[in-house]
């Protein structure tokens, strides 16, 4: 047995079926796609979500609610958190841009500051809202709130 002598086993090898090459070789005319209809065309695809003519499920179920576009999206701050920043960085100002720098939100957020835990140190902010309860608690300490 030499390299030039090597063939695959008998029958391991099937000859690969070649479509639209003539009547003659058995797959030719229509290429075996059958006649008319979208199969058949090139470049036909399923839609995504067909059932087969049947009224798709996005189109039977009903349509619930609404989609607010000039809704506000806050991002939570709560007052242990702040507490947490104090201690953390030293400083009792505290705006937006410190707040970015912080980690807390990203460039487009709104930060809303929020009563849940507590606070010790006088802290000075300057955020886009802020809750009653944490509002009081802050200017209790001898802070200030600002809005921007």
């Amino acid at each position: 047995m030499e390299l030039g002598n090597l063939r695959p086993a008998q029958g391991a090898v099937k000859t690969r079926k070649r479509i639209g090459r003539g009547t003659g070789s058995g797959h030719g005319g229509t290429s075996t796609r059958g006649h008319k209809g979208d199969k058949s065309r090139s470049g036909s695809r399923r839609k995504r979500g067909f059932e087969g003519g049947q009224t798709p499920m996005q189109r039977r179920l009903p349509k619930r609610g609404f989609k607010n576009i000039n809704r506000l999206d806050f991002i939570p701050l709560n007052l242990g958190r702040l507490e947490e920043l104090v201690q953390k960085t030293g400083l009792n100002t505290f705006d937006v841009q410190a707040l970015l720098d912080a980690g807390i939100a990203k460039r487009t957020d709104k930060i809303k500051v929020l009563g849940h835990g507590s606070l010790t140190a006088k802290v000075n902010l300057t955020v886009h809202a802020i809750s009653a309860t944490a509002k009081a608690a802050i200017e209790a300490l001898g802070g200030s709130v600002q809005i921007v």
